[in-house]
């Protein structure tokens, strides 16, 4: 009962948020001016993830280190939101709000505890009509996501050159792998300005962030720092040093930090003890810690070329017998080579959660939980490619998560990490155009060979299911 009346007051407030956003134009979202995401190590950015990255002009940090986010750009966009226009870059969540009557990530995000207390800010009413700040304003962001490097000791194979310092190595050495896509294209990543700076070299977007952040730090709700493999960045470290430092606690803060678990052991050390003393003398308001796997064992090793499943999990465990109180997410981006032992995946975290629970961790979903996404692209590596044979393993992952979700004292997996699987299976089976998924699949072929040939990687003895795909010219 609690659930549903829970439910009815989100949609409430839901509702309501949509009117006040309408009331000053069907375009307007709080995100433009209270969400970022920052690639500092190739200066780009966008407010959340559906509108495409665009550059930081160099100029304008230099003057102003807010730029960082309050980019000429992204005020031109505000301005037309607050002049009741569509900026056509957010299309996604027209397209969902011209073509179904469910809420748009523009109303959610609006609506979030990081957004909707500063509408007053952004917009004020006055004698009935709506009044708006200067559209050329700055703005501090409550939610901001940054990547300092693109350093990383890992090269998986649905990642790209921009992204992983090993995956530029790999392409620089070999050149980009022979597909139809051109994720792994260094012609295409310099058009698009995607290249990133490299880590050991000045950076004069993160300069302009470590101005800027004294007084960003004070407006903050959540900051996420992602890479790359962000324990290798001393930045990493020079915020968690600064949390340290403040003599009064920010206790309206929430840290999350992405880590692959695989950083050299000096690192995950100094990584368990900030943390720890963060999060025992309660500096912020939670810290979160996500890591990244995709299957279990052997398979996603290959996966995630450069990993030791069997130090990951170790490290997992670590992590949890040193930190007493953050929970650690899974972060699952599902794709053709995850479906074979995810069921192995889901009994081990369940047996992590039984091993782990303590004093302040007296739930198992305060241990660990599972954040599944599905892989959109590269489109050759996606569950779409697979022959419909294997939706079967789907479909008993998704039964064995059912039968481990409770017993009669604890509730183990949620709704929605049951609900994620099923969207995976939903999408795999769904209807598909044959003639793209025919090419998606040669592409697979070509790919995963010349995987083989330049990591020394050996596909049909891990995946020997997919013989046909892999041989497939």
């Amino acid at each position: 009962m609690l659930t549903k009346k829970w439910q009815k007051k989100f949609m409430i407030s839901l509702e309501e948020t949509k009117k006040k956003l309408d009331d000053v134009g069907c375009g307007m979202c709080l995100a433009k001016w209270t969400q970022t995401t920052i690639y500092l190590h190739n200066g780009q950015t966008h407010s959340c993830h559906h509108p495409p990255t665009h550059p930081i002009p160099i100029e304008e940090i230099k003057r102003n280190p807010t730029a960082l986010h309050n980019t000429h750009y992204k005020k031109l966009q505000r301005q037309k939101m607050l002049s009741g226009d569509r900026p056509s870059e957010c299309d996604y969540c027209w397209k969902v709000e011209d073509n179904s009557e469910v809420f748009s990530d523009r109303i959610y995000k609006s609506n979030s505890d990081w957004a909707q207390p500063h509408y007053d800010q952004i917009i004020k009413n006055i004698d009935g009509k709506p009044y708006t700040l200067d559209w050329r304003a700055d703005y501090n962001p409550t939610y901001v996501e940054v990547i300092f490097s693109s350093a990383c000791n890992l090269k998986c194979s649905y990642c790209a050159p921009h992204i992983s310092t090993k995956w530029m190595e790999e392409i620089q050495k070999h050149g980009h792998y022979p597909t139809s896509t051109k994720f792994n294209n260094l012609d295409h990543l310099k058009q698009m300005g995607a290249m990133p700076i490299p880590h050991r070299e000045e950076n004069p977007y993160v300069e302009a962030f470590w101005k800027w952040w004294p007084d960003l730090y004070r407006d903050l709700h959540t900051f996420r720092i992602t890479g790359g493999e962000p324990l290798l960045s001393k930045d990493t470290f020079k915020v968690l040093d600064y949390i340290l430092e403040q003599k009064v606690p920010n206790h309206k803060l929430t840290i999350s930090i992405n880590t692959n678990m695989m950083a050299p052991d000096a690192q995950m050390e100094e990584f368990y003890d900030k943390v720890n003393r963060i999060t025992q003398e309660r500096r912020v308001k939670e810290f979160q810690v996500f890591t990244s796997v995709d299957t279990w064992g052997e398979d996603a090793d290959y996966i995630r070329n450069g990993l030791n499943f069997e130090k990951f999990w170790d490290n997992c465990n670590k992590f949890l017998e040193k930190c007493e109180i953050p929970s650690l997410t899974f972060m699952v981006t599902y794709n053709a080579l995850s479906v074979f032992r995810f069921d192995e995946f889901i009994k081990g975290v369940y047996e992590l959660k039984k091993k782990h629970m303590n004093k302040k961790r007296v739930y198992p979903l305060q241990v660990a939980v599972i954040d599944i996404s599905y892989l959109r692209h590269p489109a050759h590596q996606t569950v779409q490619v697979l022959p419909m044979k294997f939706k079967s393993l789907i479909e008993k992952q998704i039964k064995l998560l059912k039968e481990l979700q409770r017993d009669d004292k604890f509730e183990y997996f949620t709704d929605m990490e049951i609900s994620k699987l099923q969207r995976i299976y939903d999408w795999m089976t769904s209807k598909k155009d044959m003639k793209k998924i025919k090419r998606q699949q040669r592409d697979f072929g070509r790919f995963f060979r010349e995987h083989d040939k330049r990591r020394g990687t050996d596909f049909l003895k891990v995946f020997p299911k997919l013989k046909k795909l892999y041989e497939d010219e």
